[in-house]
């Protein structure tokens, strides 16, 4: 499961980051306020995510394991700081809406998860695959629920108004309760379309963990042997 195609359609609908695995849930909720800052986040996102990807694949056969969770945030906090200086002299409306998530990021369980799980186990290339793939899907979730969330608390999509005049726009939908509302209401709708497809026949049972295995029905997974090998070697110390 290293190919291109794969790694990219893992991240955008197998292993989406926010509708199938429920990770990075804060900025999802707070700055989904309109699609255009969902977009914007999710991009910022990808990038930094791609990048540290690739890095910490280059890198993994130099990188002790003891220290491997000190050195990837590391890089992830070198490119983050790249990319919120390049959003602040180029993008500064994006820059001002995004505010403190920006340096966040460098915390994003995504990145963290995806350099722990994929990227200090896999060559670059697949490694850069997987950082674009769960790039997009954060994105595509992202803008989703900031069109919803603009559409029914403004009227609006990226600032153009759609709405007829005479709509009253839900103003709860643009404050903090209504990303749980939203969330709520597309992954339900994500559900349906799974248990439908499992209605029809299709194998859509198992919803993956975020690396190359199936942890859910795995006993002989990567994390697993390197655990076996971390408890066996403090017995031969003893």
């Amino acid at each position: 499961m290293n190919s291109a195609k794969e790694r990219l359609v893992n991240g955008i609908v197998k292993e989406n980051p926010t509708f199938v695995l429920m990770l990075g849930m804060c900025p999802t909720l707070a700055v989904t306020t309109s699609a255009i800052n969902g977009l914007g986040m999710g991009l910022t996102t990808m990038v930094v995510l791609a990048l540290s990807n690739v890095f910490i694949s280059l890198l993994r056969n130099i990188i002790p394991d003891k220290v491997r969770i000190p050195a990837f945030i590391v890089i992830i906090a070198s490119f983050v700081t790249m990319v919120e200086l390049l959003l602040q002299g180029f993008i500064p409306f994006l820059y001002d809406a995004l505010g403190i998530y920006i340096p966040l990021i460098v915390v994003n369980c995504i990145i963290l998860g995806r350099a722990e799980a994929y990227a200090y186990k896999n060559p670059v290339i697949p490694s850069l695959f997987d950082g674009i793939g769960m790039g997009l899907g954060f994105s595509v979730a992202l803008t989703c629920i900031g069109a919803v969330r603009e559409l029914l608390g403004a009227g609006e999509i990226f600032g153009v108004h759609i709405m007829p005049e005479s709509y009253v726009p839900v103003s709860i939908f643009i404050m903090a309760p209504g990303a749980f509302f939203v969330l709520a209401a597309l992954t339900a709708i994500q559900n349906k379309v799974k248990i439908a497809g499992e209605r029809k026949g299709k194998d859509m049972s198992k919803i993956q963990s975020g690396c190359n295995s199936d942890c859910m029905n795995c006993s002989d997974s990567g994390c697993t042997r390197r655990l076996y090998d971390e408890k066996a070697g403090e017995g031969d110390k003893k």
